[in-house]
């Protein structure tokens, strides 16, 4: 009786096991510009299946069985950007992590970004997480100096040899300057949309950095993170958003808890790739007219 129940078990596992990876791989891709090619090649691959069993198709049916190598390589290559985003987020665990320099460059960028937006100059400034910027970006030039809002207004100036561009920051050090980040390919987007915006969303669509954004015709600051750009937002929205993100769980935190909540957050339904969250300012009228 024993020996029945343990060959009993063991196909009750590994069924339960394949349901849960294929579940959450499903939540993975969902929502990721990989969905469709996904939708299409299992619809693909449910009717030749159901042809091949129905009229009993051997060389077709053997084909199948011996394209699996190959489907596994093309769907590391379709998902080589979100696969690459979500192994650097499960090997950036929360063990031993101090929230002190986290919080010091929180400031920098809501200050400067503030200062920015109150004189219109435009800034593109992305925040490096588990993934390395700089396979992402083309060009930029090593600048490797504290992070200050000084030095952020410096950079961003009008008819400065670098103000073109964006920054990338790495902790409490701004890493480069200058970098043309990848623009997004998506075609819902608003066409006004600038050049600026459309470079956050797509950095933020292939790594798991944060971007902020300062127009440089409105002064409207905006952040993207995860493929979606939210417009308008106010510098305690700003604050609110980069603490969430950024601010790693204390190391007392249960890790399950951490992967839960890093898991949900990434495989929510895709939203509209813009949220506007105010309209910008209007301009200052001068004085005396």
């Amino acid at each position: 009786m024993w020996p029945d129940l343990q060959n009993g078990w063991r196909p009750a596992v590994e069924i339960l096991i394949l349901a849960v990876l294929i579940y959450y791989a499903f939540r993975f891709v969902r929502g990721t510009r990989g969905w469709p090619v996904v939708i299409g090649f299992v619809v693909v691959l449910l009717a030749l299946t159901a042809v091949t069993t129905i009229l009993d198709l051997k060389v077709l049916r053997w084909i199948l069985g011996s394209a699996s190598v190959f489907i596994a390589l093309g769907a590391l290559v379709i998902f080589q950007p979100e696969l690459r985003r979500i192994l650097g987020e499960l090997g950036n665990l929360p063990l031993f992590a101090s929230t002190s320099e986290q919080r010091e460059s929180i400031e920098v960028i809501i200050q400067t970004a503030e200062r920015l937006a109150e004189v219109k100059i435009g800034a593109l400034i992305a925040i490096e997480q588990s993934i390395q910027l700089q396979e992402a970006v083309e060009a930029g030039i090593k600048v490797d100096c504290e992070a200050t809002p000084e030095m952020l207004e410096a950079i961003f100036f009008p008819n400065n040899a670098i103000h073109d561009g964006g920054v990338i920051i790495k902790g409490d050090r701004i890493a480069y300057a200058a970098c043309i980040f990848p623009l997004t390919q998506r075609s819902d987007l608003n066409k006004s949309l600038g050049t600026r915006h459309r470079a956050a969303i797509g950095l933020s669509e292939e790594t798991d950095a944060v971007i902020i954004v300062v127009s440089e015709e409105s002064g409207m600051i905006s952040h993207a993170y995860k493929g979606q750009l939210v417009r308008g937002v106010t510098l305690e929205e700003l604050r609110a958003f980069l603490v969430s993100v950024l601010l790693r769980p204390a190391r007392t935190n249960h890790i399950v808890k951490w992967l839960r909540a890093r898991f949900t957050d990434h495989h929510k339904p895709a939203g509209p790739a813009v949220i506007t969250k105010r309209e910008p300012r209007p301009p200052a009228k001068p004085i005396g007219k």
